[in-house]
C-alpha cells in the first residue's frame, strides 16, 4: 500500500499543530469578513486577529526558527521538519494578512466612512484640519520624538518588539549624500489620532510623516515608509531554583530589551533598496518580511471599537443572577444556598460578579470563615475585587494562601503586581512548583460551624478575572461536598508544602491521575463499541496518546463528537481511522472556553467532567490541572444541554474534514448557542427556586 494512503500515515493520523491554529485565527478573521455583522464588531475581530498572530509569531514561529538556527531535524508527529513548517507558516500568514487587509481597506473602511468614521490620510485634510493636527503635534507628539541616523558614528538603533517605525531617507542639500533615519511612532500615544469632531481618524505615521522637516531641519526628506518589528518573547527561566519573582522579573526585562528578530512588516510602497536595508541590519531574511497592501497593525481598531456608536455594534450582554443565588435575604448568602445542593455558573451568561466574587467577599467577611485558598493564573487589574477580598480576609487575620503563577505568558507583570500586593497585605503568596506551572482554577474556604469544619469549594475552567469573565464562555462548580473538600485541601498542600500525592477521592488531577484517568474513560466506552458515547468540548486538542485512544474507539464503533475551538490535531473522517469522529469549532461573540467531558451513551447517567485541562501534553504532563465529576443530576442535565445546544448550532459552526480543511456549517435552522444560552440565562434568573433542584 502507498504511504499516503496508508490512515495512519503522518498528515493523516494527526494534523501539524502550528496550522492547525492558524486555520483557528482564519476562523476569527472570517468574522471580521462576515458583511451580515455590525461594522464597529467587524472592526474588533480584525483587532483580534491581529493580536493573535502577534503572539502566534513571537512564540510559535520563534521557537521553530531557532530550532532550524541551530540545526534541529527532527519532525513533529505529522512529519514535518522546522524548516518545513515555517515555509508552510509563512504561504498561509501571507494568505491571511493579505485577506485581512482587503477586507479592512475594501469593505470596512469605506462601509464607515458612509456612517461617519472615516480614515483619513494628511494629503486628503483641509486647511483646519491640519491646524488642528499640527497643535496636536507640537504639543502631545514632537517632545517624546527621537529621530536617530545611521552612519558610521550612529550604528543601526535597536528596533523594541510590536513597535511601528517610519524609514526615513533623507538628502544633504550640500553634499548631495543620502542617509538613513528611524523615528519611532511612540507606543504610549494612540494610534490613530482623533479630530475633533470624533469620527475622523488619521494614523498617527502619518502625522508624523508630515512634519519630518522639523525633525531633520536642513535636510531634504527624500521618502519615508512605515515598518513594524516583531520579535522572540518567549524566554525560558534559566533556573528556576533561584527566586521565581525575580526570576521573572527579568524575563519581563529580557522580552523589552533583547529577542532575536522574527518578523518585519512593511507597507507596500517601500522601495527595495530600503527593505533591503532593513533586512540586512534587523538580520533578516526576506522570508520573514511581510509586504501589506495596507496600514500595519490594525490591533489599533480597539480604539475604533471603543466609540460610543451602539447601532454598529452587536447587542450588550448583561450577565444574569440564577434564581437560586439571589434566594436568600440580600445580600445573598451564598453559604446557606451551597448547604442546599451544588450550583453550577455558566459565565459569561451568568454573572461572576455575583457568583464568584460574591462568594469570596462573603468569605472575607464572614467571621466564622478561618481560611481561603486560591489559585491565580491571570490575574485582574489593581481594582481585581477578588484581590481586594483576599487582601481583606488577611487584614482581618483569617490564614489566606494565594496560588500566583507568575508564568502566565504575557500576564507576568500584572501578576507581579497583584503579587507583591497580596504580599504586602499579609497573604501567603506561593508562586508554583519547580518546572511545573500551575493553570488549575481552585478555591477553597474553610469555615467554622455549629456543627464542625466545612469547606466550600468552587472549580472552576476559566481563569478568577472579572475583565475575561464577561468574554470568555466558563464554567464553575460551587459545592461543599466532603470529598471534594479533601481533594482540594491536599492539592492545596501539595502546591504550598512538601508533598507527593498521588491519589484523590474524586478529582483527576495533573501531572499524577488526570492523564490515566481520561484514557481509561475512553477505553471503557470503546469496550461498549456502538452503545458507547464521547463528547468533548475544548480548546485544544493536541495530545498524541488520546488522539490514538480516541481513534481505537472510533474503530470499535464509538461515537465521539468534539467541539475544539482552536487546535485540533485529530484528523476525522478518515476511513478506518476516524470514520466515527466528528469535529468541530464555534468562533463567535464570547471566546469558547470551556471544557466539558462526557462519557456514556445515555445522558441521564452518563458521567461528566469539567475543568481547566485541554488535551494538550502541557496540559497534562507538565501543568498542574484539575477536572471534576459534575454529579448532581440538574447540574449534568445543564451540562448536556450545552453541549446539545453546541452540537446543534449552525450559526456559529465550523466542521473539520478529513483532509485538514475546515467549512462553515450551513446555516439551516439558525441556532446560536451565544444566543440561545443568553435566553436560557434569562428564564433560570427568572425562574422559581425549589430545595431540591440542584440535587
Amino acid at each position: 500500500m502507498d504511504r499516503q494512503d496508508d490512515p495512519a500515515a503522518p498528515g493523516k493520523r494527526l494534523l501539524n499543530r502550528e496550522l492547525s491554529w492558524l486555520d483557528f485565527n482564519a476562523r476569527v478573521l472570517a468574522i471580521g469578513e462576515d458583511q451580515n455583522r455590525p461594522l464597529l464588531e467587524r472592526a474588533k475581530f480584525l483587532a483580534i486577529f491581529s493580536t493573535n498572530l502577534d503572539e502566534f509569531v513571537q512564540v510559535r514561529v520563534s521557537g521553530l526558527q531557532e530550532q532550524v538556527a541551530v540545526g534541529a531535524r527532527g519532525r513533529t508527529p505529522d512529519g514535518m521538519n522546522p524548516l518545513d513548517q515555517l515555509r508552510a507558516i509563512r504561504a498561509r500568514m501571507e494568505e491571511l494578512v493579505g485577506r485581512q487587509a482587503a477586507v479592512f481597506t475594501k469593505e470596512i473602511a469605506p462601509a464607515l466612512e458612509e456612517v461617519g468614521i472615516v480614515f483619513l490620510r494628511w494629503d486628503e485634510l483641509d486647511d483646519d484640519d491640519r491646524e488642528y493636527l499640527v497643535e496636536v503635534f507640537d504639543a502631545q507628539v514632537f517632545p517624546v520624538l527621537t529621530p536617530l541616523a545611521v552612519d558610521p558614528a550612529h550604528p543601526f538603533p535597536y528596533i523594541s518588539n510590536l513597535s511601528l517605525n517610519l524609514a526615513v531617507v533623507v538628502r544633504d542639500p550640500e553634499s548631495g549624500e543620502q542617509r538613513f533615519a528611524r523615528v519611532k511612532v511612540p507606543q504610549l500615544l494612540p494610534r490613530f489620532v482623533v479630530m475633533p469632531d470624533g469620527e475622523r481618524f488619521v494614523p498617527l505615521e502619518q502625522v508624523i510623516a508630515a512634519h519630518l522637516d522639523e525633525l531633520f531641519p536642513g535636510m531634504e526628506v527624500l521618502a519615508h515608509h512605515p515598518f513594524r518589528v516583531t520579535r522572540d518573547a518567549d524566554f525560558e527561566l534559566e533556573d528556576e531554583d533561584e527566586d521565581l519573582l525575580e526570576a521573572i522579573e527579568s524575563v519581563l526585562t529580557l522580552r523589552k530589551r533583547s529577542g532575536h528578530v522574527v518578523r518585519l512588516e512593511v507597507e507596500a510602497s517601500i522601495t527595495d533598496e530600503v527593505l533591503e536595508l532593513l533586512c540586512r541590519e534587523l538580520e533578516l531574511s526576506q522570508q520573514d518580511a511581510f509586504v501589506i497592501d495596507g496600514p500595519l497593525d490594525l490591533s489599533g481598531l480597539w480604539a475604533l471599537y471603543a466609540l460610543d456608536r451602539p447601532e454598529l455594534k452587536g447587542e450588550p450582554w448583561v450577565p444574569q443572577t440564577q434564581a437560586v443565588l439571589a434566594r436568600t435575604e440580600p445580600p445573598a448568602d451564598l453559604f446557606r444556598v451551597l448547604r442546599s445542593g451544588d450550583v453550577l455558573v455558566h459565565h459569561p451568561y451568568d454573572s461572576f460578579a455575583t457568583s464568584v466574587e460574591a462568594f469570596v467577599d462573603q468569605a472575607s467577611r464572614d467571621p466564622d470563615v478561618l481560611a481561603i485558598k486560591q489559585t491565580l493564573y491571570r490575574t485582574a487589574g489593581p481594582a481585581s475585587p477578588i484581590v481586594a477580598s483576599l487582601v481583606r480576609a488577611a487584614d482581618a487575620g483569617k490564614q489566606v494562601v494565594a496560588l500566583v503563577e507568575l508564568k502566565a505568558r504575557f500576564d507576568e507583570q500584572a501578576n507581579v503586581e497583584r503579587a507583591r500586593e497580596l504580599e504586602e497585605a499579609g497573604v501567603h503568596v506561593v508562586y508554583g512548583l519547580v518546572g511545573l506551572k500551575t493553570h488549575t482554577k481552585i478555591l477553597l474556604v474553610v469555615r467554622q460551624e455549629h456543627d464542625g469544619i466545612r469547606r466550600y469549594c468552587h472549580i472552576g475552567t476559566g481563569n478568577y478575572n472579572p475583565v475575561t469573565a464577561n468574554l470568555y464562555e466558563d464554567l464553575g462548580l460551587l459545592t461543599t461536598d466532603p470529598e471534594l473538600g479533601a481533594d482540594l485541601t491536599e492539592l492545596f498542600n501539595y502546591l504550598t508544602g512538601y508533598s507527593r500525592q498521588g491519589r484523590y477521592r474524586k478529582l483527576l488531577v495533573a501531572p499524577v491521575s488526570l492523564r490515566p484517568g481520561l484514557l481509561a474513560r475512553i477505553e471503557r466506552e470503546a469496550a461498549k463499541g456502538a452503545d458507547g458515547r464521547i463528547v468533548m468540548k475544548m480548546n485544544s486538542l493536541v495530545d498524541p496518546a488520546l488522539i490514538d485512544a480516541l481513534y481505537a474507539a472510533s474503530k470499535t464503533g464509538v461515537p465521539i463528537d468534539l467541539i475544539v475551538r482552536g487546535i485540533c490535531c485529530l484528523s476525522p473522517g478518515v476511513p478506518d481511522l476516524s470514520e466515527n469522529i466528528r469535529v468541530r469549532s464555534l468562533i463567535g461573540e464570547f471566546l469558547e472556553h470551556s471544557r466539558i467531558y462526557r462519557f456514556g451513551a445515555d445522558a441521564a447517567s452518563a458521567e461528566y467532567l469539567i475543568g481547566s485541562a485541554d488535551l494538550m501534553p502541557r496540559n497534562l504532563d507538565r501543568r498542574v490541572e484539575a477536572v471534576t465529576p459534575v454529579t448532581a443530576p440538574a447540574l449534568r442535565a445543564r451540562l448536556d444541554e450545552i453541549l446539545t445546544i453546541n452540537l446543534a448550532d449552525d450559526a456559529l459552526a465550523w466542521d473539520l474534514h478529513a483532509d485538514g480543511s475546515w467549512s462553515q456549517v450551513p446555516t439551516v435552522r439558525s441556532v446560536n448557542t451565544h444566543r440561545r444560552l443568553a435566553e436560557l440565562a434569562k428564564a433560570r434568573a427568572r425562574e422559581a427556586w425549589a430545595p431540591d433542584a440542584r440535587t
